[in-house]
């Protein structure tokens, strides 16, 4: 499952780990779509989207979680890649036709607070993110079965705790579902914090922080 973890305040403070099939392509950070300047992430080779995205210039974070629920059609269906993109240039779910999508959760975070959208195949529901700390797994807000909402609202550094959010599974077919990466953001006051650890090695990888209002041309 991938998790999200959210603490309220001034400033906000958000990790979100991805977890997906290792074999499956991607790539880090970057503004890798030319629709949506100004916008960072990292992106999936196989659709094209992203799981996570930042829009520094409004000081904004997306993130997407799979959810549980029925499936879209396959004959209509779009990646739910391209809502995060969606949502942090709008700063607000897009106007979208939820059908085509399969269920998802998708975190909205800006200044001290953040909503979630939940989709199940038939219903939406939309609500803001408590305040304090919280966690949000494919089975949506407090399915968390690892309790790891005091652990984190508890600690001042998160860094140190990514790997208690992290999994890994080997399956019988020989493939491997695990935690890829991890970004930790601080969204508020005049920059962005930004700090991304690629977890397919055992040497993390840091991303230097984003200055809020930074332009494609750096």
């Amino acid at each position: 499952m991938c998790t999200v973890i959210v603490r309220t305040g001034e400033p906000l403070t958000l990790l979100g780990v991805r977890d997906e099939f290792a074999d499956r392509p991607w790539e880090g950070p970057g503004e890798h779509w030319p629709d949506y300047p100004g916008v960072v992430g990292g992106r999936d080779l196989k659709a094209g989207g992203t799981w996570l995205a930042v829009l520094p210039s409004a000081g904004r974070a997306a993130a997407l979680l799979n959810g549980r629920g029925r499936a879209a059609d396959e004959r209509t269906k779009v990646s739910r890649g391209e809502l995060p993109l969606r949502a942090v240039v709008a700063g607000a779910l897009p106007q979208v036709d939820l059908t085509r999508y399969d269920p998802f959760h998708l975190v909205l975070a800006e200044g001290a607070g953040a909503r979630l959208w939940s989709w199940d195949g038939l219903h939406l529901t939309a609500s803001p993110v408590p305040e304090g700390t919280s966690v949000i797994v494919n089975g949506g807000l407090g399915a968390d079965s690892r309790n790891l909402a005091p652990l984190f609202d508890a600690a001042t550094d998160w860094h140190e705790l990514v790997g208690r959010a992290t999994v890994r599974h080997d399956l019988p077919d020989g493939r491997r579902h695990a935690s890829l990466s991890a970004t930790l953001l601080t969204l508020g006051g005049e920059r962005v914090g930004y700090d991304f650890s690629d977890l397919t090695s055992w040497n993390a990888v840091a991303v230097p922080r984003v200055d809020r209002g930074v332009s494609r041309d750096g």
